[in-house]
């Protein structure tokens, strides 16, 4: 299997990091419909203390519908995850699911052509981020 994400990293700090990425994922047409803070998942159910990372539950419904009539299954699958974590120097990373994996392990071709329109607006929305960092200035 070839790699399964689609990553870039931001010189920004983990908050608006976040909030970048959701509105570059909007603007892409993908609502997030599930929010997961990981470090206070750990924290309450590990008591553990790990560095901030949400996973957001990235999805774009007329994507979904198309692969869901493809493939009912799908749903196992979706939504799309991003995940937003926080790096040292103020730095945040930021993934998304390559959803050329759902094709992967679903092993229907006839998804090939959702998975890539959303691998193609996943990828402008991420790929887009340090772009958009850039141009605010110094």
């Amino acid at each position: 299997m070839r790699g399964y994400g689609i990553a870039t990293t931001l010189h920004l700090p983990f908050a608006e990091a976040v909030a970048r990425t959701r509105e570059a994922l909007a603007a892409q047409g993908f609502g997030i419909l599930t929010e997961i803070d990981v470090a206070a998942t750990m924290r309450a159910k590990l008591d553990v203390e790990v560095p901030p990372q949400a996973i957001l539950g990235a999805c774009n419904p007329p994507l979904a519908h198309r692969g869901l009539t493809v493939e009912p299954d799908l749903g196992l699958l979706l939504p799309c995850n991003v995940v937003v974590r926080a790096l040292d120097g103020g730095r945040a990373r930021v993934s998304a699911i390559d959803p050329g994996v759902l094709v992967e392990t679903t092993g229907n071709a006839d998804l090939a052509a959702v998975a890539e329109e959303a691998r193609s607006r996943l990828r402008a929305a991420v790929e887009g981020l340090p772009a958009q960092v850039q141009d605010d200035g110094p």
